[in-house]
Formats: structure tokens, C-alpha cells, sequence
């Protein structure tokens, strides 16, 4: 007997995995946050908004992406932990529902000049290879094609030792062929020193002929240079020997015998060059940097004429193309070239490197080149690099963390950007992104608005929820997320011109241009169209020549450590310690937490930190100073009624208030402050780290530090970077404002708001590489709008609803 089986119609019961479908954030206090409970959703695209300095990145990048990285460091064994950063626990409750995060900044990469666009992807890895295996004729491994290696050779003997008194030598030899340019050591570059800017032919050694930083007439390099016994410490430079100035300039490592100490005696050049100039140009101190500029130029090399690479390794060629012609070319180009290669015992790294350099066109930066040194490139150029390596992973369920991903981008490339985000996400992903661009926040499925204000005005959550419901929200991202720059109805008119004629740095065409002077100009256009050639290549350098004062603010990171902050960095805290010492007769010194004031236990950083190897080390508020960083004595000396550590703590506004009347009236002071007021930086204390501060913040402290600065033109760099919308009204207002003082501004910019708001346009194209470094247009944005004659002008006219 059978018995018939009933189907079962009930819905299956949930599978208890398919639970976790959101990152759960419970009780975040990094830096401003203030208890910050969230969820998140999972495989959907996140943005974050909000103000420059309301908590976003500390919600998204310390607390979130940090503590996954953090899980992740602890899977590996306590000895490999031990090679590996140590980042503290974030202050936080309750984290949950974390997958890997993958973050993907605005950090701009080393600017070392042997790493260049090509080495810090794989793609001058896999032409290496490439070259090694089809290259005619053979000239050795991949490595005789790498810029960073040295051919070397040796030959020696060794003992072998056959045991019972028996050994024998032998004759060991061994060679490397690299790829590296003997001349410039796979730099590109050769170095030129002008003798005149070292020193004063027509003084003696005694006579302190030297104009180099830290050669001082009682310093131990000049003495060591005087007392080595070469020279007659009274003989003019300029007549000495042909074997004395070849010493004094070139010689070798040499022992010698100073007050009976044992020193080394170098020649002049060879000792520059491993002190100045050996170093990264942007981490030198001002007065080091002014001397390198004046004293050294750097020149292509002649031999490699500027590739790097050494004649053999410049004769190895495929089909008549050499790995030098392969990497300077466009990478688009290269992509075309690589697919026409039909080798099938090379299919698989054809088709690798094919695949990778389509990537570098798909995001938008077909234009480069391979030879392009990294450190050229810009903030968003950088972020959409590092982009690259992921685009074709096949990872799923990963967290993505990008940093305004849409930096740097014309609003013509912005869809391109914003179709990769939701790729990724469409792969199975997490995407979190913190944006200010009302583009890239239209296509969120959820958003999370930080706030209300900056600093310990915000860190907290003031919406949550869809892009529909963002816009019908009181919040001040609500607000002015449909905000748009209207047209000036009359615009200024020019006191005259910055004439550039023949400008062909990198892809410009011989361009011939009339920069109006007494106006805020914007140079715009696609990126890789030429503007920053123009505007830094061609602009800055002819200013220079002429004399003209210029003031440039550009988009390299400041650099400092925790115990920098705004007082330090804008040359604020000395005219406050002045006060200080001047009001209590005391020397200034003492009211620096990096001087002699500093308290002695924690030498003035305000917390003792342990180190505790492979585990996160410990910060702990100093028992002694009790984290106010100075000697009790120190706190005793007040100006109007309060102590240096009350005075770092105060908020600007408040301290522009301070030293404006009253007792500790300070013109100096108020000046800074009331720059540092003027670019909406207000809410920041004076001793805040500069380690704490975003991006859009520390963009506009440099702002600030540059605008006391004497000069008739001033050369912004994309200002709006890290800016809210609401922020950008207050920018504007601050170039009318530099503009009707005198000054003229000249603003290399995407965003509309900036170019509706423009005096007059340059716009450069009508593509990037080389189909751009033309100008496509100059004239008012009212003309521009009107004809649509170029991609920004058909977005701008998008843009204000003409």
C-alpha cells in the first residue's frame, strides 16, 4: 500500500546566515562623535554627508574601516603581528556585522622619484616580463628592463671546507643585468648645482664664505671643511689649485683629524647631494626648500633622455617598440598596441596587462602615461589608481571605503565614477562613500547626514534613510542639496593681462593665452585636459621670471605630527608667546609644549604612551600635567586671566575675540585668527592635532597661512576639496572678498558653483592627453552658457537652468 506525499506550501524558513544584512554601530566617541548609534545596510551603496569636520570620517574611516582592519591584523600569528602596524581599539561599544575593508583614500602616493604610475601598478611588472620573453634581441631576465636595478658584477674565491684539514678555493663569480641608466641612476633627471648659491669665491674658509643652510661659520660641518688640513683656511676659494677646488668640490670619503676627534671629510657636492638632496622635496623646512630651488635645477638626463633606462635595455624591442616608447605612451595607446600582439606563448599575460590597462581607461585615466612619476599626480588621480586593482576582483562581500571618490573629476566624469560605485556594489559588496557632490549622493541607496555643524558642533547622526527623504529633511545637507549658483548679472572688468605665449608643458599646444588680472578667473575642463600644465607649468614659472608676487595653494597634504596644530602651523603661537613672556617677564620659551616649558613626564605631549610590541600600544593622560602639557610654574604666568593651556583650548572665534581687546590685545594674533575665521574655521581650537583635522579642513588652514602672505595673485587648487555644499557659499564669498581687496585669483576648478560665480572662463580640452592642451573657450560664464560650445559649457548650462 502506497500512500501519496502532500507538498509542503509554507515559505522556507530563513537561513539563520542570511540574519547578518547590517553593520552595526553602537556608542562611537572617536574624536567629535557623540555616542553615534547606526546601521548600516550591507551590499548597498552608503553615503555619508555632512560639513567639513562633522565626524564623518571618523565614523567611516577610524571607527568602522579601522576596527575591520584591526579583526583582520589579529588573525595572524603574535610574531607576524609584530611586523605590523598596531592601531588602538576605536571608542566604541558595539561593532557588529564587519566584513574585510578595503579603503581606498585621497593619500597621495609617494612622491620618491623611482616610483612612478607604472610601478606602483602591476602593469610595469607584467611589461617587464613581456619584454623579457618577445624582446629582440634577448638581452637577459625581466629585471635587465627595470629603471631600479643595477647591473653589477664580482668575482672572488671561497673556502670550502672538506673536514679532516681538507679544503679547497674556489673561484666564485656572479653578474645582474638591470635596466637602470648609469648617468641619472633610474631617476630621468640629472642634477645641476649653481656654485655661485654655495658660496662667495671671494672670501676664505675663515672668512665664512658659505650662503648653504646650517654651514655657519662655528658649526662642526664648516670646521671639519677648514681645519681638515687640505686647505689655507686664508686663501680666497677663487684662487685656489686646480687639485684644492677638486678637493674642496669632489673629493672622496676622507678620514681626518679635527681637535684630535676622528671625522670624515667630504667634498661639497657629493655631501649636498646626500643631504639635500636624496630627500623628498615636499618633507624639507621652508628655508632647506627655498635653497634647493635656488640652487640646484634638475635637468632630463641625456643619456636615457629622461626614461630611465639604460641603452641595452632601450634596444630590447617588440615590433619596433622599445619598453622606453611603451611606457610613455598614453596608456590608451598602449592598450591599442598590447591587443594587437598575437603570441600565444604569452596569451595569459597578454591578456592580464590588456585587462589592466583597460581598467586605467574605463576610470578615466587613459591619458596617463606608465613613466608617469607618482608623485605628480593629483589627490583624485591617486584615488582612482589605487581604484584600479579592484575593479576586476572577484571578491564579494567586501566593504568599500572611498574617500570623495569624485575629487578631481569634471562633472562630465563624475557618471563614470558614480557607474563604477554601483558596480562594485552590484558585485555583492559594501560601499560606503563620503561625498559632498549632489551627483554622487543622488545614487545612494541609503544616506547617513552627520552634524548639524563642524567640530563639537557635530558628531551626531541628523539623518538617516533615502536620498528622497534627505531632501525633505530639516537638515542643513537638506537644505542646499538642490542649491545652484546663479550667473553674476554684471561681471568685473580686467586692469590688465598675464600674457602666456607658446605654452608646451607636457600636452599643451603651444597655447598663447591673456590671463585677466583684477578678476577671479576659473580654468577649467576635463581632467588631463592641461590645466594644471598651464596653471603650474607655464603660469607659475612665467610669474616667477617676471617678478610678479604668487601666492599658490595647491592640493599637497600638510604635514605634521600630533604635536602640530593650528596655533603651531600658522605661525600663531609665537606672537601668544610673546605676549605671554612679555606680560609675566619671563622668556617665551617656556610657553611652547615643545620647549622648555614642557612637562618633563610626558615632554609635553599630554599623554605617556606604552608601547607593547605586537599589541596596540597604550595612551594614557599624563598624572602630572594632567594633559595640559605644561610645568606647573609655566601655568602660574596668565594673560587676561588665563593660563597658555586655557588659551590652546579655546575654539578660534573665541580666541580672535580674546586678542582683539583687553588685556591681551595681541594685533598680531587677531590677524591670523581673523584669517582662520574668514575660511569657516572658526569652530577649531588652537591646539587641536593636526592629525585630527580632515582634509577639507587642512586645506583651508593652508588657505588661511597663505592669505598673510604679501602677493597680487593667488592660484587656488581646486579649494572646494572636502567642502560641503553650504561651505562653498561661504568660499565664494571669501574670493569676492580677496578680489575687492586688489588681488587677483585664479581658481583651477570642477565644481559649477565656482565657474557660475567666475568673472571670466578658460576652458581647456576638448579631451584629456593628447586630445586636449587646447583652449576651447575664454570669455564670461554667461557667454559660455549661451554658446554650449564645450562639455563644460553644456553642464554648466545644466547646471543653472539655462
Amino acid at each position: 500500500m502506497s500512500m501519496a506525499r502532500g507538498t509542503d506550501t509554507r515559505a522556507p524558513e530563513p537561513h539563520a546566515a542570511d540574519s547578518h544584512d547590517l553593520i552595526r554601530v553602537h556608542g562611537a566617541r572617536v574624536n567629535n562623535l557623540k555616542d553615534v548609534s547606526i546601521e548600516i545596510p550591507k551590499r548597498r551603496l552608503t553615503v555619508f554627508t555632512g560639513v567639513s569636520g562633522s565626524g564623518k570620517s571618523s565614523l567611516v574611516f577610524d571607527t568602522i574601516a579601522a576596527e575591520s582592519q584591526r579583526l583582520i591584523n589579529e588573525t595572524y600569528s603574535t610574531f607576524v603581528q609584530g611586523f605590523m602596524p598596531t592601531p588602538t581599539r576605536p571608542e566604541v561599544d558595539v561593532l557588529e556585522g564587519l566584513t574585510t575593508a578595503i579603503i581606498v583614500d585621497q593619500q597621495r602616493m609617494g612622491s620618491d622619484p623611482r616610483s612612478t604610475v607604472g610601478t606602483a601598478t602591476d602593469a610595469n611588472a607584467m611589461l617587464r616580463i613581456l619584454f623579457s620573453r618577445l624582446g629582440r634581441p634577448y638581452i637577459g631576465p625581466p629585471a635587465a628592463f627595470s629603471f631600479n636595478v643595477a647591473s653589477v658584477s664580482a668575482s672572488g674565491g671561497f673556502t670550502v671546507d672538506r673536514g679532516a684539514d681538507r679544503t679547497r678555493t674556489e673561484k666564485v663569480t656572479f653578474s645582474r643585468t638591470g635596466g637602470m641608466c648609469t648617468r641619472c641612476e633610474g631617476r630621468g633627471a640629472v642634477s645641476d648645482i649653481d656654485l655661485t648659491q654655495l658660496y662667495d669665491d671671494s672670501k676664505s674658509l675663515s672668512e665664512d664664505p658659505f650662503t648653504i643652510p646650517t654651514y655657519t661659520g662655528d658649526g662642526w660641518v664648516v670646521r671639519v671643511i677648514t681645519e681638515s688640513g687640505f686647505f689655507d683656511p686664508g686663501k680666497p676659494i677663487r684662487e685656489y689649485t686646480e687639485k684644492e677646488r677638486h678637493d674642496f668640490l669632489y673629493r672622496e670619503p676622507t678620514k681626518v683629524k679635527v681637535n684630535g676627534v676622528n671625522l670624515t671629510y667630504e667634498g661639497l657636492i657629493p655631501k649636498i647631494q646626500k643631504s639635500f638632496l636624496s630627500k623628498d622635496r615636499e618633507s624639507m623646512q621652508p628655508h632647506i626648500r627655498a635653497f634647493v630651488d635656488r640652487a640646484v635645477t634638475f635637468t632630463e638626463c641625456p643619456e636615457c633622455g629622461g626614461s630611465r633606462l639604460s641603452e641595452q635595455a632601450r634596444s630590447s624591442k617588440i615590433e619596433g617598440i622599445s619598453i622606453a616608447d611603451a611606457c610613455a605612451m598614453e596608456i590608451r595607446d598602449l592598450a591599442e598596441w598590447v591587443r594587437g600582439l598575437d603570441e600565444p606563448s604569452v596569451a595569459p599575460l597578454i591578456v592580464s596587462l590588456q585587462r589592466s590597462l583597460d581598467s586605467f581607461v574605463e576610470i578615466g585615466l587613459g591619458y596617463l602615461s606608465l613613466d608617469r612619476p607618482s608623485g605628480t599626480l593629483s589627490g583624485g588621480e591617486a584615488q582612482r589608481v589605487k581604484m584600479i586593482r579592484h575593479l576586476g576582483s572577484s571578491l564579494t562581500d567586501v566593504t568599500y571605503v572611498f574617500d570623495e571618490p569624485t575629487v578631481g573629476l569634471h562633472p562630465h566624469d563624475i557618471q563614470r565614477m558614480n557607474n563604477l560605485l554601483l558596480r562594485l556594489r552590484d558585485k555583492g559588496n559594501t560601499v560606503l562613500v563620503v561625498e559632498h557632490k549632489p551627483e554622487t549622493i543622488a545614487i545612494a541607496d541609503h544616506v547617513v547626514d552627520i552634524g548639524p555643524g563642524a567640530g563639537t558642533a557635530g558628531g551626531t547622526v541628523c539623518f538617516e534613510g533615502t536620498v528622497e527623504g534627505l531632501r525633505a529633511a530639516d537638515t542643513l545637507t537638506g537644505r542646499h542639496l538642490d542649491d545652484r549658483a546663479a550667473l553674476k548679472e554684471a561681471v568685473r572688468k580686467p586692469v590688465g593681462t598675464l600674457e602666456i605665449r607658446g605654452a608646451t608643458a607636457h600636452n599643451l599646444r603651444n597655447v598663447d593665452v591673456d590671463i585677466p588680472l583684477g578678476v577671479l578667473c576659473v580654468v577649467t575642463g576635463v581632467a588631463g585636459s592641461g590645466k594644471s600644465s598651464l596653471v603650474h607649468g607655464s603660469l607659475l614659472q612665467r610669474s616667477k621670471a617676471d617678478g610678479t608676487g604668487v601666492v599658490c595653494v595647491d592640493q599637497t597634504p600638510i604635514r605634521g605630527s600630533r604635536r602640530s596644530n593650528p596655533a603651531t602651523y600658522t605661525g600663531l603661537l609665537d606672537p601668544i608667546r610673546k605676549a605671554f613672556a612679555k606680560a609675566g617677564g619671563v622668556k617665551p620659551a617656556l610657553f611652547s609644549a615643545n620647549s622648555s616649558g614642557a612637562c618633563p613626564t610626558c615632554n609635553g605631549a599630554g599623554v605617556v604612551y606604552t608601547d607593547l610590541a605586537m599589541m596596540a600600544g597604550v595612551a594614557t593622560v599624563c598624572e602630572e600635567c594632567e594633559g595640559r602639557r605644561f610645568q606647573a610654574s609655566v601655568l602660574e604666568h596668565r594673560l587676561g586671566g588665563r593660563d597658555i593651556s586655557e588659551v590652546l583650548a579655546m575654539p578660534v572665534a573665541e580666541a580672535e575675540e580674546f586678542f582683539g581687546t583687553g588685556e591681551a590685545r595681541t594685533p598680531a594674533a587677531h590677524r591670523i585668527l581673523g584669517r582662520l575665521v574668514d575660511v569657516g574655521l572658526g569652530y577649531l581650537t588652537l591646539g587641536q592635532p593636526l592629525t585630527t583635522l580632515s582634509g577639507g579642513e587642512r586645506q583651508r588652514l593652508k588657505l588661511a597661512t597663505h592669505m598673510g602672505e604679501k602677493s597680487g595673485v593667488y592660484i587656488l587648487d581646486e579649494p572646494t576639496t572636502g567642502l560641503h555644499l553650504a561651505d562653498v557659499e561661504q568660499l565664494l564669498g571669501l574670493l569676492d572678498r580677496l578680489v575687492d581687496s586688489g588681488k587677483t585669483v585664479i581658481v583651477v576648478e570642477h565644481h559649477q558653483a565656482v565657474m557660475a560665480h567666475a568673472d571670466w572662463i578658460i576652458d581647456l580640452g576638448p579631451g584629456a592627453g593628447h586630445d586636449g592642451g587646447r583652449i576651447v573657450f575664454e570669455g564670461t560664464p554667461a557667454d559660455l552658457v549661451a554658446s554650449r560650445s564645450t562639455l563644460t559649457g553644456e553642464h554648466l548650462a545644466s547646471y543653472v537652468g539655462a
